[in-house]
């Protein structure tokens, strides 16, 4: 599939058609009837937010005109894994570990977020 090029009418849209279905999707997974188990809980805010921060990157790499398939898919994955390890390694050492990937995910994605404003703007 070819993407449109960034700056064009058919650009905006679907970024917005992005942020519309990214939010009807969390509307939808916070009244959805699944229930994770309080052991769970930090392992997957942990894997969330390495999404979230793989699929705000893929945005911004759009955007700026060299997004890769691949680069994204790996880095969902190998982020999203590295993530739980982190959290896992955490656990059996009785350290929260799991903050250093809170922190590095979070100052990720707020800079990826204000490259996409600026960029939209």
């Amino acid at each position: 599939m070819r993407l449109p090029a960034s700056g064009s009418r058919e650009a905006v849209w679907l970024v917005a058609a992005v942020i519309v279905f990214g939010i009807l999707g969390i509307v939808l997974g916070l009244n959805a009837p699944v229930q994770i188990p309080p052991g769970y809980s930090r392992y997957t805010a942990v894997m969330i937010l390495a999404a979230l921060d793989s699929v705000l990157g893929a945005v911004k790499a759009w955007l700026n005109g060299n997004f890769e398939n691949k680069v994204f898919i790996s880095g969902l994955l190998v982020n999203s894994l590295a993530a739980g390890a982190l959290t896992y390694l955490g656990d059996k050492l009785g350290v929260e570990l799991y903050f250093a990937a809170i922190v590095a995910f979070g100052v990720r994605i707020f800079d990826n977020l204000a490259v996409i404003r600026r960029h939209l703007l």
